[in-house]
């Protein structure tokens, strides 16, 4: 970034001869010295973070477009990314009182000599506003282009002008009455572009006029090359063909690339970038092209392009009667009876902590198999990519263990199931391009069936709508990310989705049990079906499996149970006998086992780690643990099988002193997630860092003593054997 600043040096100007040059150092040594200061005085709304100070315009609003060196040989100079613009600091002070460091200097030099107290004191200056008067110090403007509303209202002008320096563009907001460029930045050329089906964006005002003087409707953002894609309103390119028209170098490339992401953010019927021709001379642009006598017309309808987004078929359409003679089958259902139909979307709801992960992983490595669960059955074995971000690598091998198939599926599950380690991404544009080609390259090239996500709250992206509760936001992640994967990597996959439930009364939970779905307006309006796992009764094991179809017959709901580390239809009824006790016992503690150490893992990377004494006292009564001593009793037990571990260096993750003899607790492969510095001023957003927390010490299982650690990258387990006496 720094190298693109450009130094003034005034004592080379041609109107400062009359300054010596040693007093233009003496001003610039003396803003240098101070320069924090400086900046905070000129502009009140900057932040100074790592090493640079970020406000967004010379008129000192908030933002961080502009930004200024603060170390090394580069310290003072500074550069506006949004208009190209930059300098040193004797430049930016001028700039920030509406002067011409060249034109102005006397006076600008004596404002800055009484405010290193070099000159008689006065009043402290108001921040600078916004620049109301014409800017002339560039001299007359060599250009100007209007920006008009679609219904032709004037909304803004852009000035060029031509300095002995290089050009320069000013933007002026006509409503507004300042030099500064509307927020957002409207296109140019809007009238032609609300009446076309065909617009051409090119880069800058200059090569738009150029196509539209042959006939073409043209467009460009404001700014060109270096328009702010994230400040520029596209909408009006909603249901157009827009073809890009870069110029001929990197920067025009680049300015392509974010442009065709923008409009195909946008709702752009199709996207495609013009590839300039490689005989032409470096920054070769549309405007170029019509000086030479070039046949644009022939280039935009044949030139070679790459596509960004191609226009969407015709929607179809069908009459009754081609409905009615229609006999062909049916497509079987991936899960019968109509569960999950090819190119169907399940969502998969409850409370935290009933065992919807557990659930569903047996569940799906039965579809793997091609064997029948809960009376569900897949036509043949289903290709099964589970995408989790709920459980670690070794639990979620340890539940997989656990799972009984009949043996003779066991070779089709093998293959067919393939499971994500516990992600930490989410499913944004980033995050899709790695998942999308894990799925596409899952089964040596086959698609899926079925492509399950679980939680969605752990990997959601609502774009800027909101949260998963937000019906909007839920609607974008559904219609934008999930589809996005389905119809990338197999349209006719069924997806399902892991879901949590809101909390709501039982009485409102059995009058209408799928409203408690977060985000349910959106997914009940989107899905083709859905499944609900309910506890009604918090003292029992027995959970409610609730079903709603929208492809076919109500399905009644039954009750299940997980008995002998099987998942089985119960009688809601059943009371427990005596000889099943010891096995329900065993499965609760399990349970309990894998909440805490869950619980301990989701909470470090929230950036909150316990005692036992306080995670005791913190989730009391919740998830189902019990109370207060019951919890430090099955802590005691974690730590002594080896699950629990601790750590004692809690100032090397800027924790307070533990006032235990064990330290914070720890389980393997947490990671503490804390604040890096301030939260930005624009966003409001804090950047995280992540510290993978290694235990110092542990329980040793026969004295119960404290020692130290050999290895903490080695997680070492005890034998996992459940004391019958401890408490559940």
């Amino acid at each position: 970034m720094a190298e693109n600043i450009v130094w003034l040096d005034f004592n080379d100007a041609p109107d400062q001869q009359t300054h010596a040059s040693s007093d233009t150092e003496a001003l610039r040594r003396g803003l240098l010295d101070r320069l924090e200061a400086v900046l905070l005085y000129l502009f009140p709304h900057g932040r100074i973070r790592g090493g640079k100070f970020y406000v967004g315009d010379v008129d000192g609003n908030r933002g961080k477009s502009l930004v200024v060196v603060l170390e090394g040989e580069r310290r003072g100079l500074w550069k506006d990314f949004a208009t190209d613009e930059g300098g040193d600091v004797i430049d930016l002070w001028a700039r920030s009182r509406g002067l011409s460091a060249r034109h102005d200097f006397p006076q600008l030099a004596d404002e800055i000599r009484r405010w290193l107290g070099l000159a008689p004191p006065f009043g402290r200056a108001k921040p600078s506003d916004a620049r109301s008067a014409p800017v002339d110090e560039l001299g007359p403007y060599t250009a100007k282009w209007d920006y008009l509303t679609a219904d032709g209202r004037l909304i803004a002008c852009v000035y060029r002008y031509d300095p002995p320096t290089g050009k320069e563009y000013r933007p002026w907001d006509v409503c507004a009455r300042m030099w500064r460029a509307p927020d957002p930045r409207p296109l140019y050329n809007l009238p032609a572009v609300a009446n076309a089906r065909d617009v051409v964006l090119v880069e800058g005002e200059k090569a738009a006029c150029a196509l539209i003087g042959v006939g073409v409707t043209a467009t460009t953002a404001m700014n060109g090359a270096r328009a702010p894609a994230e400040k520029t309103d596209w909408t009006p390119l909603i249901g157009r063909h827009v073809l890009i028209w870069p110029d001929h170098d990197a920067p025009g490339w680049d300015y392509a690339e974010n442009a065709a992401r923008a409009c195909v953010t946008a709702g752009a019927a199709s996207v495609a970038i013009l590839v300039p021709p490689t005989d032409k001379p470096d920054k070769w642009d549309a405007a170029d092209a019509v000086t030479d006598g070039f046949d644009c017309t022939e280039f935009i309808r044949g030139g070679e392009r790459r596509i960004v987004k191609a226009a969407a078929p015709v929607l179809p359409t069908f009459t009754l009667g081609a409905l009615l003679d229609d006999d062909s089958p049916l497509p079987p259902d991936l899960v019968a009876p109509r569960v999950l139909t090819p190119g169907g979307l399940l969502v998969f709801g409850g409370a935290p902590k009933v065992g919807k992960s557990d659930f569903l992983l047996a569940w799906l490595a039965h579809m793997a198999a091609g064997a029948t669960f809960l009376a569900m059955t897949p036509p043949r074995p289903l290709r099964v990519f589970y995408l989790q971000a709920e459980v670690q690598y070794h639990y979620l091998r340890e539940r997989v263990k656990d799972i009984r198939l009949p043996p003779s599926r066991i070779g089709a599950a093998r293959v067919n199931f393939v499971a994500t380690p516990q992600l930490r991404l989410v499913l944004d544009d980033a995050g899709l391009a790695q998942v999308i080609p894990a799925i596409a390259n899952a089964f040596g090239g086959e698609p899926p069936d079925i492509i399950a996500i679980d939680p969605i709250r752990n990997v959601f992206d609502g774009g800027d709508a909101g949260g998963e509760n937000d019906n909007g936001a839920m609607l974008f992640f559904l219609s934008q990310r999930v589809e996005r994967i389905r119809q990338t990597v197999n349209p006719d996959a069924g997806v399902i989705l892991a879901h949590h439930t809101k909390k709501l009364g039982k009485k409102q939970f059995e009058e209408d049990p799928f409203q408690a779905l977060a985000g349910a307006g959106s997914l009940r309006g989107y899905y083709s079906s859905g499944m609900l796992l309910y506890r009604p009764d918090e003292t029992r094991t027995t959970r409610q499996l609730i079903f709603e179809l929208r492809n076919g017959a109500a399905i009644p709901s039954t009750h299940v149970d997980k008995i002998h580390g099987e998942w089985r239809e119960v009688d809601a009824n059943e009371r427990l006998v005596m000889k099943d006790y010891g096995e329900r016992l065993d499965a609760e503690r399990r349970r309990k086992r894998d909440a805490i150490l869950q619980i301990l893992f989701d909470e470090a990377a929230q950036g909150r780690c316990y005692t036992a004494n306080q995670f005791a006292e913190s989730f009391e009564g919740k998830a189902g643990l019990g109370g207060e001593r019951t919890i430090r009793e099955r802590l005691s037990a974690l730590s002594t099988q080896g699950y629990i571990k601790y750590f004692r260096n809690a100032q090397d993750y800027g924790l307070p002193p533990a006032r235990t003899k064990f330290g914070y607790l720890c389980v393997e492969g947490m990671v503490l997630r804390l604040p890096a510095g301030e939260p930005d001023p624009d966003t409001g957003e804090v950047t995280l860092c992540e510290l993978p927390v290694l235990p110092t010490h542990f329980k040793c299982p026969q004295s119960g003593a404290a020692l130290p650690v050999e290895n903490p990258e080695v997680w070492v387990y005890q034998d996992d054997l459940d004391d019958p006496q401890e408490p559940a």
